[in-house]
């Protein structure tokens, strides 16, 4: 029987790591989690609760009671918050920023990446985020490091948020990016970092496509293929 891996996806923000793992997951015939989905539930959770990121004692609260359940079909994700489907509600804009601050928590950090191990321990998932091979699985037969230059990854996220009718412009984009980019390198826990086993892969230049023939010619030589 053919081994079945754990594939790590990092990187940071419009880097491609989102569309290149789905469609690596599908073209693999593995599951594709969704790791940024459940911190956006987190952050879904906190925002409907009415609570501020920076009352710990209510946030560890809103930890104990939440219900979260990722449902994974393919390379497709359903989130459900509370019994539910938020898939939608967790993609605006709003919810991105809060998703980047609220994930910098230790508790909330710690009760995700439970829930990330035990969905994806037994193999044949492809996994992306900031800290999956550093942290979630430091033991994964295969880790991905994809990056790129700020203002190309600027301006991918500028189209996708022009696409959903986001009124906003590049140089709003780039400063709230390079924050984001500043928080996830620097939080304490888990932070944003290459590993030293993680193969690295620009997609400043290359197509989604390109990005996926790239990751899946190094998961065959690792499957001996």
């Amino acid at each position: 029987m053919k081994k079945r891996l754990i594939i790590a996806i990092d990187g940071p923000a419009a880097s491609g790591k989102s569309t290149t793992a789905r469609l690596l997951a599908q073209k693999l015939g593995y599951v594709y989690l969704d790791t940024g989905a459940m911190y956006r539930a987190c952050a879904l959770k906190a925002e409907r609760l009415g609570i501020d990121l920076s009352q710990k004692d209510e946030i560890a609260a809103m930890l104990d009671a939440l219900d979260i359940e990722v449902v994974l079909s393919g390379h497709q994700n359903t989130v459900f918050l509370d019994r539910e489907d938020v898939n939608e509600a967790i993609r605006t804009h709003e919810i991105s920023r809060l998703a980047s601050d609220i994930s910098a928590i230790p508790a909330v950090r710690y009760k995700m990446v439970e829930l990330q191990r035990r969905i994806a321990n037994n193999g044949g998932v492809v996994l992306d985020g900031r800290d999956i091979g550093s942290f979630v699985f430091p033991d994964a037969e295969i880790k991905f490091f994809m990056v790129a230059p700020p203002e190309v990854r600027a301006l991918r996220r500028f189209k996708e948020l022009q696409a959903k009718g986001i009124e906003t412009d590049l140089d709003t984009v780039l400063k709230e990016l390079n924050k984001r980019d500043l928080n996830d390198s620097s939080r304490a826990l888990a932070p944003l970092v290459r590993t030293s086993d993680a193969i690295e892969i620009d997609t400043g230049c290359l197509t989604i496509e390109e990005q996926v023939e790239a990751l899946y010619e190094h998961v065959l030589e690792r499957l001996g293929v």
